[in-house]
Order: structure tokens, then sequence, then C-alpha cells
């Protein structure tokens, strides 16, 4: 992985690794060590130690069917005090994401990395982070098949202490799309000690679905602290958000619920409560 990154590696290797990887799947013990590599060259945004521990929530999928929601999730977060970094970028075009959405609602990328406060949400470009990261990310577009890396941005942790704390690590909120990787990035999520929220993903965004709680793993230092069932049954999306789905709409619905006017969906507001009593 290091030596992708650091561009030793011609696209004709590049390639043959992804579908090698592809056909085989990483083992838990190969993705903690291609996060080795990446953490060792990544752009750290960073923070002051606090309370309450900065939040790292990526957002790779966007939405098809449903709202996308992570931006929601994160700026509920932030109300509560949290420092927010979400990062990601849009691997569909057929997909509404979350950058478009925090676009409607005046939230522009931020182009380089920076110290998050208390309470701030701050979007990033994949590119911002790790532009090597990024370009392994875009070679699905060559051969039409997801790698590593779509795993990997998945698990990063770019934030790190201004003091230098160990202690004072990101708590990640991610998710997974098919089962399989549940079971492989909870591994890997313990072996790199690592403090999480793993859920199975609404369209693969780390937010609640609005019909329904989905399964939830909460880790902490590497070791399961929580671990939740799906809720049973599900409500119609179309009582909570109607009208046509794009990115202005989206951020028009995200005000509302901001601003109090429309009730927040219970799934997200279990969410917020179960992230909080992990970070306690």
């Amino acid at each position: 992985m290091g030596i992708i990154l650091d561009g030793h590696a011609n696209e004709l290797q590049i390639g043959a690794f992804c579908i090698a990887m592809r056909v085989k799947g990483e083992t838990p013990e190969e993705m903690a060590g291609f996060l080795d590599a990446v953490h060792s060259r990544l752009h750290y945004f960073t923070t002051h130690p606090h309370e309450k521990p900065p939040i790292v929530i990526p957002s790779y999928n966007g939405a098809r069917r449903l709202p996308v929601l992570t931006p929601l999730l994160g700026l509920l977060l932030a109300k509560e005090g949290f420092s927010v970094l979400m990062h990601g970028s849009s691997t569909e075009s057929s997909r509404i994401s979350s950058q478009s959405v925090l676009n409607e609602l005046g939230y522009d990328q931020v182009n380089s990395p920076k110290t998050l406060k208390p309470g701030e949400l701050a979007y990033a470009h994949t590119n911002v982070l790790s532009p090597a990261l990024e370009k392994l990310l875009a070679v699905r577009k060559t051969i039409g098949l997801r790698n590593s890396a779509h795993s990997i941005v998945k698990l990063i942790q770019p934030i790190r202490s201004l003091e230098g704390l160990t202690d004072h690590k990101p708590f990640l909120v991610t998710s997974y799309t098919h089962p399989e990787y549940a079971a492989s990035m909870r591994k890997t999520l313990e072996i790199t000690n690592g403090d999480a929220l793993l859920l199975r993903g609404c369209e693969g965004e780390a937010v609640a679905d609005l019909r329904r709680s989905p399964a939830y793993t909460a880790i902490k230092q590497g070791l399961i602290f929580a671990e939740l069932e799906s809720e049973r049954g599900s409500i119609s999306a179309s009582e909570l958000f109607s009208g046509e789905l794009n990115a202005s709409n989206i951020a028009t619905y995200t005000k509302e619920i901001l601003n109090g006017t429309r009730p927040t969906p219970q799934p997200i507001l279990d969410q917020i409560k179960l992230i909080k009593s992990v970070c306690q």
C-alpha cells in the first residue's frame, strides 16, 4: 500500500493489485496494515483536548432512493458540542452526495486541514486528506470494480490532538453495505484498538435509516461496548420526507429539523443517544 500511495507502482500494477484484492478480499490484518500505511501519509486535521472526542464521519455513497441525512447527523452532533469532520468524494454521479447537501446549507468544503473547535462541522474532500488515496479510489472508474481504498476511507481517522495526547482519539461513525463487511470491519477495528460505531448503512451512508433503526456494533478501545439488533418493521419514508429527491429539498428538510419546525426522525435520535453513551 505504501508503494502505491508513494507513486512507485505503474498503472498496470495498480490495476492488477486492485483486481486481485477484489477477488480475494482483504483480511482484517491486511486492512490494519493498509491503514498503517495510509495514516503515516495523511494530512491531519487537529483538535484541542476536550471532554468530548472529535467525531469522524466518512460519506462516500450518497443516496439514490432516500434523502441523504449524513449532513443532518453531523450537524446534530455538532449541536451537542462535538467537533465533527465529514470527508468524502462522489463515487457515483447518479447519487446525491453529502457534499451537495452541505453546499446547499452554506457549508463549503475545507480546502486544507485546520483545527476544529467544539461544536464545529467541517467537510473535506478525500483529496485534502490524501491525494494518493483519492487517486486509488478513482481506479474504480477505469476497471469498474471497487477496491481496497473504498474500505480504507471508511476506517481512516484523520484527526490528531494538538497536544499529542494518545487518549484523545477520534470517534469513528462508519458503515458497511454488505453483511460480509460487518465482520471484517469489526475485526479491523478490534485489531487497531478503535473507538467506533459500526452500522448497516442507509444506502451505504453512516446514518440511521429514517424509517427504522439499523443494527449497531459500538466499539471502545477495540472492545465491544454494545451490540443492538435492527428494529423490526418500517414506516413509509414518504410520511417523513415528500417532494422531489434533490440536494435543495434535502437541505430544506435538514434545516427544518435543525430549527425545530420538523421533528428529528427517531432512528437518528437513537443513533445520537448511542454515540453519546459510548463517548462518555
